[in-house]
């Protein structure tokens, strides 16, 4: 799985059944702003958004419009035409898209990514095998490039998703993608932060160190930790508004 690939798996995955014009809105647009979807990029065709989406075409083109008069895609007709990304003029503001939420929202979503965090690493250290090792080790080494800033989220979503992969288990790996679009824009933010990441990336490390021994329950807890952390992180910032 490359990075453009697991990036389409956040982005693309179904969303809830309530209010699905804002959640598509607010997920396409969270993906923009984060620099999952590049500027210039095209979105899929209508009929392949809203399957891969899990709405009406008609739901799909009411999201559209809305990011359209946003100014973060544009339509082209004739030949070769279609919806075209348009990387915003302000970066992702984290503070914006945490004032909906309460802390106990942001907690209640923490445990259950942790909890399927923890599974997908315990799993993982019992079933990888030594290529999905590799993978894991390929992303925490294209983290620590000089010239990785501006892919950072990219690479931390598509880590975890290696780490569900790894673990073996479908129904894991397609939770895993559903909580990334969740929760996932809020979590890659605020690893963003300045100082934040030298204290991530070690967390990373020990997961994948853990998984390549094969030793499940620090596998399991270094993960839930590292969601824990991030997400206490999120509250003290909602709290701080």
């Amino acid at each position: 799985m490359d990075g453009a690939d697991g990036a389409r798996l956040v982005v693309f995955a179904p969303v809830d059944n309530t209010a699905r014009v804002a959640a598509v809105v607010r997920r396409i647009g969270d993906a923009i702003a984060l620099g999952l979807l590049d500027d210039g990029e095209q979105l899929p065709s209508e009929t392949e958004l809203a399957g891969h989406l899990g709405i009406s075409t008609v739901t799909l083109r009411e999201a559209l419009m809305a990011l359209r008069q946003q100014g973060l895609i544009e339509t082209r007709r004739g030949r070769g035409g279609g919806s075209f990304v348009r990387a915003p003029a302000r970066p992702f503001d984290l503070d914006e898209r945490l004032r909906p939420l309460s802390a106990e929202e942001l907690r209640d979503l923490g445990d259950h990514y942790a909890a399927i965090a923890g599974a997908a690493a315990r799993l993982a250290a019992r079933r990888s095998l030594p290529g999905d090792v590799d993978r894991l080790r390929r992303s925490l080494a294209e983290m620590t490039r000089p010239d990785a800033a501006p892919r950072m989220c990219r690479l931390d979503g598509r880590l975890h998703l290696e780490i569900a992969a790894a673990s073996q288990s479908v129904r894991l790996t397609r939770e895993e993608i559903r909580l990334q679009a969740d929760i996932g824009p809020l979590i890659w933010a605020v690893h963003d932060e300045p100082g934040a990441r030298r204290a991530v990336h070690a967390q990373h490390a020990r997961i994948v160190d853990a998984i390549e021994r094969g030793e499940e329950d620090r596998a399991r807890d270094v993960a839930e930790s590292h969601v824990a952390n991030a997400v206490e992180r999120l509250i003290d910032r909602r709290l701080a508004l």
